[in-house]
């Protein structure tokens, strides 16, 4: 089986590549800027004894989406799993949020996916039976701490899921994942603060922040046979901070 996740060499991505990988999959990840991430996960997929493929690749950019499509369809030829994972964390509110950063925002967080599904969308197809899986946030269902910018591209790509999981079924499942606030670097400067991180850990019923391996546990479960008959949902895994 073969699958690609956008934003695969850090953080939630990385634990959703080894995850897959050690399920039995080949994994092509995308990364953007950080090569060094990339060549690691890509040792550790391969002492797995599965093969990996890193695609540097900016997931608002179309050409380079393009450009990775070929490459992973010269190497795999279908794909089983796709994972839009890729996104950018922002913490602003709205006045003092310039339309340059909204726009950044808007590009990565849901134009990314916007691309990336568009254009792998045949090698998809390709396998007969595809899975996709959307990585959303607590932020897209309701206020929290995230900006503006952040909440609203995460809801659209819960809106993109479910039209999605119409559009393009009964061959490919589309449904999507919605963490809560999840300890990697791109959280790392807010945890840092005690009160931050004491706030988090007691508004939340099971008292702590998510590890990735959290989510990546459900990715897996979602784009599994187990869930053959599951599409257009959104799994919540917030620790009960958010229960819609």
């Amino acid at each position: 089986m073969y699958a690609f996740v956008t934003g695969g060499s850090r953080g939630i991505g990385r634990d959703i590549v080894l995850k897959l990988a050690s399920a039995g999959y080949d994994v092509a990840f995308s990364y953007h800027k950080n090569k060094e991430a990339a060549d690691k996960t890509l040792e550790e997929i391969s002492q797995m004894g599965r093969e990996g493929i890193s695609v540097k690749m900016d997931v608002s950019v179309e050409d380079d989406v393009k450009n990775a499509v070929k490459e992973v369809e010269s190497r795999f030829g279908a794909l089983h799993a796709l994972v839009n994972n890729a996104g950018v964390l922002h913490m602003k509110e709205l006045e003092a949020t310039g339309l340059n950063e909204w726009d950044n925002v808007l590009k990565t967080n849901l134009t990314g996916v916007f691309l990336v599904t568009k254009y792998f969308l045949p090698l998809l197809r390709r396998s007969g039976d595809g899975s996709i899986v959307n990585i959303s946030s607590i932020a897209g269902e309701t206020a929290g701490i995230a900006s503006a910018a952040y909440s609203a591209t995460k809801g659209g790509v819960i809106a993109l899921t479910r039209k999605l999981a119409a559009e393009l079924a009964p061959h490919i499942r589309v449904n999507a994942v919605a963490p809560g606030l999840v300890e990697t670097e791109m959280t790392e400067d807010y945890l840092k603060n005690p009160e931050n991180r004491e706030k988090m850990e007691l508004s939340t019923p099971l008292k702590r922040v998510a590890r990735p391996k959290d989510i990546a546990q459900v990715v897996l479960f979602l784009l599994s046979q187990a869930a053959s008959f599951i599409t257009g949902e959104v799994i919540n895994v917030n620790g009960g901070r958010y229960m819609a």
